[in-house]
């Protein structure tokens, strides 16, 4: 019976189109847009991406679009005169246009008592945090899995875990935020680096998960590449892996996060609070 009333939920999905209007690459809207209707579940959007309208031609385009394929629309667009165009021809076709920044820009301005700048795609200047980011990039990718340890030396954190606990895709979101970010695979018998002693300026993050999650996800990992059951997915050798990685953190006083029920983002965002801690701790 439950099953049956799954099916009829999934049927009553209500399906909607989402236009998202930007000058620049759009990123905000999406993330925005995607956030927002995550909160109503009985809804599937439609997603369309309309990036880089820079023109009056470029946005009719846009709006054949929207007329097209009527939905709500998210828009952040600097040029006043778009601006105004956009909505006038939603209102004409009843068609809901916000401006997701706005209400930001408004209290921002109120707040500093100055005016905004009006500068298209502003946030992604190649300034020096820009290329500080890059470097960040850099150098998650040469000490990604064990590269590299002379080089995490300069490291702002390090991440140790068994295998398949996110390590590398949360570094290189990690290096995105433009923090310094390097990972070490942790082997069952295999002794640390005892360089890591070394490293006072870098803080030193375990990640754990269940074993259940571990074995599913290298299940997937083996699959994907066309292999047969190992030890690797064992679940009470993955159980062993897991005990030995918690009693080692323990030991060395680093902190944990269970990333088992954590997304990459919240997995970082968790980290990134660890390590203000951290810095306030030391002073700096």
């Amino acid at each position: 019976m439950s099953e049956m009333k799954g099916i009829v939920q999934k049927k009553r999905a209500i399906y909607f189109h989402v236009h998202l209007v930007s000058d620049s690459t759009g990123e905000t809207l999406v993330t925005i847009s995607r956030a927002s209707c995550a909160q109503f579940p009985q809804g599937k959007a439609v997603e369309h991406l309309h990036a880089l309208v820079r023109s009056e031609t470029q946005l009719e385009k846009s709006l054949e679009l929207i007329e097209s394929y009527p939905g709500i629309v998210f828009y952040t667009l600097v040029n006043q005169e778009r601006r105004v165009l956009l909505e006038k021809r939603c209102a004409a076709l009843n068609i809901p246009a916000v401006s997701i920044l706005d209400p930001a820009l408004a209290s921002l301005g109120r707040y500093l008592g100055v005016s905004m700048s009006s500068e298209i795609g502003a946030q992604r200047t190649m300034n020096e945090q820009y290329f500080s980011r890059i470097n960040a990039l850099d150098f998650a990718m040469a000490h990604d899995d064990g590269q590299n340890i002379e080089g995490l030396k300069t490291a702002e954190i390090i991440l140790l875990g068994i295998s398949r606990t996110s390590k590398t895709p949360t570094c290189i979101y990690l290096a995105n935020r433009g923090f310094l970010a390097g990972n070490i695979p942790l082997v069952p018998g295999a002794p640390l680096p005892q360089i890591l002693d070394d490293y006072k300026q870098a803080l030193i993050i375990g990640l754990v998960s269940t074993p259940d999650r571990i074995v599913e996800i290298r299940r997937q990992r083996l699959n994907s590449l066309g292999q047969g059951q190992t030890d690797y997915v064992d679940q009470d050798r993955v159980r062993e892996e897991m005990m030995f990685s918690k009693r080692m953190f323990a030991r060395r006083g680093w902190p944990v996060v269970d990333v088992s029920r954590r997304s990459i983002e919240e997995t970082a965002a968790r980290i990134i609070n660890l390590y203000q801690d951290f810095k306030e701790k030391q002073g700096t």
